[in-house]
Order: C-alpha cells, then structure tokens, then sequence
C-alpha cells in the first residue's frame, strides 16, 4: 500500500552546473501530474512523464526541475539601428515633456525588445544526461517516501478493519438472541391479553411476521462477505484506494440497514460504533494510492 502523500528533494553540484529536483504530492482522485521545467527544456517533459507514470498511479503530483549553470557560452548581440530607434522616439517624449535627453537612463533603452539578443544553443540530450540521473534518484527517494506512510496507514486501516469486524461478529452473535427475544416479547403481550388462553401457533405466526420484518441475517452476511473483501485488499492489492472507497460504501449500506431495523439497545449501540469506524476507515482511505 502506498501514500498519495510525500516529497523527496534532491540537488547535486556538477562541473558546470547545479541540477535540483524536488517532488510533492497530496490527495487526488486520479494522477494529476505537473511538471516545471526551464523553458528551453520543454523537450523533455515528455521523457520525465514516463518515468512519473510508471510509479505513480494516483496523486497530485507537483515537479520542480532546476539548472543552473556555470560558464555559460553564450553569444549576446546588439542591434544599434533599433537602440538608436528607440532612443529618438523616447527622447521626443521626454522633450514634449520638458524633460532633457540627459533624463532619459541608458537602461531604459537597453530593456526595450530587440535591442539586445542572445544566441544559445541547447544541447537536449547533454541536459538530459545530466538531469536524468538526478531525477531519477529523487523518483525513488519519493516513491520510498510514499511507501514508508503507505506502511504507516496500511497499519492503521487493518486495526480500524478488525474493530469493524468485532462490530460484525457482535450482529452475527446477537442475531438468535434477537429472534428468541422476538418471541419472547409478543408471548409476553399475549399472555397479558388473553391469560392462560394463548395460541402457541399464534405467536409462532406473529413471531415470523417480526422476523420477516426485522430480520438482520441477510445483512450480517453481506457485511462479513465485504469485510473479507475489505482486508483481502488492504493486504494484497499494492493501490487498493478505489476498491477500498467502494467497499466502505457497500459496507455502509448493509450498516444502514441493520441500524434502521434494530429493535434493541445493544445492537443500537454497536450500529454507532461500526459507523464511526468505517467514518475512520474512509477517511484514511481518502490517502491511500
């Protein structure tokens, strides 16, 4: 089992440059994967994707790949025919103004587009050798990240399960009980009506009336099929988390129901307890992958 949480940064200082990766995760539905990159390797995204998706099934996953370089051989040209442009047209401004040319800041020329340019040639596959590497590790620090509070919740869930568990065999135990106390009961009202006088098979009648109508052994039986189910995925399934969502409404349902028949305060009592522990399992549930 494995946490749609985690992080794992990593940066590491080469001959020319400083490469940093840093990856995030929290909660999401589905993979909900970004990466950022320097522009001028938008090429690659591609490449660091597959890496992503070959791990990852779920998550909101946020990357942040950095470079910086040292001893950059990079080629800057002027373009004076633009820059002396832009120093009438600024100049007239100032002079309609009031303002002298003197006013006018050689930095306000030299930021206009065009007037300087640099030419760079980027070597794809040179960047890629050097990220690569890097990315990879951090990948793996993350996915171990995630899998450590995998192990922490997969923990969790199996105790939160066993309580739901005893909440069940509580329902399955009490389900003779009930039926005896059915009869016990309208033997009771019938006595106190006709005395002496009572029909054995009058009461049997009556009693598979309330048996028909409050009657539990239906849901008790679902109930323990899908808690088998429940702890078979916590256990053996590596991203049980939509399975795992599913179930818990499955379980819910067959919870629901024996609440609304209940006819006794001890099977009330229990129905709180299932409830607040399937609120827990779900809820937990909401981090798993």
């Amino acid at each position: 089992m494995t946490s749609m949480t985690g992080y794992a940064y990593k940066e590491i200082s080469l001959k020319d440059a400083t490469v940093s990766v840093e990856i995030k995760s929290v909660n999401s539905r589905f993979l909900d994967l970004s990466i950022n990159l320097p522009p001028y390797l938008n090429q690659l995204e591609s490449r660091f994707r597959a890496l992503v998706t070959e791990k990852i099934i779920r998550g909101k996953v946020d990357i942040y790949i950095r470079v910086k370089e040292m001893n950059v051989d990079e080629t800057v040209t002027a373009d004076v025919t633009a820059a002396k442009a832009y120093a009438d047209a600024i100049g007239r401004i100032a002079d309609a103004l009031g303002r002298t040319v003197d006013d006018v800041p050689l930095s306000l020329i030299i930021s206009q587009p065009g007037v300087l340019c640099s030419d760079r040639e980027y070597d794809i596959e040179k960047y890629w050798n050097m990220i690569a590497p890097v990315f990879t590790e951090t990948l793996t620090s993350f996915c171990t990240d995630r899998a450590r509070e995998g192990a922490n919740l997969s923990r969790d869930l199996l105790v939160k399960l066993g309580k739901l568990e005893e909440c069940a065999a509580f329902f399955k135990e009490w389900q003779p009980k009930m039926e005896t106390m059915f009869k016990d009961q309208i033997t009771q009202k019938f006595n106190e009506l006709l005395g002496e006088h009572v029909d054995e098979q009058r009461i049997m009648t009556e009693t598979a009336a309330m048996l028909v109508k409050y009657t539990i052994n239906e849901e008790i039986i679902r109930l323990h099929s899908h808690l088998s189910a429940l702890r078979s995925e916590l256990k053996d399934n590596p991203a049980p988390g939509k399975k795992i969502d599913f179930l818990c409404q499955e379980i819910n349902r067959e919870i629901n129901t024996i609440g609304s028949k209940n006819q006794f305060t001890e099977v009330g009592a229990m129905v709180v307890t299932a409830k607040d522990s399937l609120e827990n399992i779900r809820e937990q549930a909401r981090n798993v992958e």
